[in-house]
């Protein structure tokens, strides 16, 4: 009996330890990718993240999976932050995830050419869509955004903070939030009247699928 309760102990021990150092990985990877980019090797974010290669490839059999566990991260963050919003009052919701969504891009600024074009995680993308486009609804229900604004023009608003923070990166972690502050004030009712047409779903749809071919 004490020989099985050592052996289970030592198989909660593994699993742990085993927990940790993936954590270890996704961190440093997280970290590395955002100083330098997707073209770090995989040996650099071993040594940063404090363990052998060999670990490194026994949680991430390639690189591949290594950024699509990252990205996989930000969309459940991102999920987290449009879930919560949904409770939001008075059509506030929208512009509670449209600052909540910017601020986890500026975190992770490594993955940013990998959001749209990730095949393991669009699903998680089409809900978090869903939400925000939800949001929208209820914005302009209350009379917060302007009833012209349509879904593509959300999706214009996040590729437009993407390249904010990545051509920032390096300067200043905090300049998308003017950039979102400036577009979210014309959104605004009574702003004046837009003098170009919204992109159709098919152009999004069109767009996202480039994305995805890169």
């Amino acid at each position: 009996m004490k020989s099985d309760v050592r052996v289970r102990g030592s198989e909660r021990a593994l699993r742990r330890d085993a927990a940790e150092n993936r954590q270890r990985l996704l961190d440093a990877a997280a970290t590395v990718f955002s100083e330098r980019g997707l073209d770090v090797g995989v040996d650099e974010i071993a040594r940063v993240a404090g363990v052998g290669i060999g670990t490194l490839y026994r949680r991430f059999p390639t690189k591949d999976a290594l950024v699509s566990e990252l990205v996989r991260q930000v969309y459940d963050d991102f999920l987290a932050v449009a879930n919560e919003a949904l409770s939001a009052p008075d059509g506030e919701g929208l512009e509670q995830v449209l600052y909540g969504t910017g601020a986890i891009l500026a975190s992770n600024r490594g993955c940013l050419s990998r959001m749209w074009n990730d095949d393991e995680t669009t699903l998680l993308r089409d809900e978090y869509r869903r939400i925000l486009f939800e949001l929208l609804a209820r914005a302009k229900q209350h009379g917060r955004i302007r009833e012209d604004a349509v879904d593509a023009d959300l999706d214009l608003i996040f590729w437009s903070v993407r390249g904010v923070v990545a051509t920032t990166r390096g300067v200043t972690d905090i300049g998308w939030r003017r950039t979102m502050a400036i577009m979210i004030a014309g959104l605004r009712p009574g702003a004046d009247t837009l003098d170009a047409s919204p992109m159709s779903a098919q152009h999004v749809a069109q767009i996202i699928d480039n994305m995805s071919a890169r």
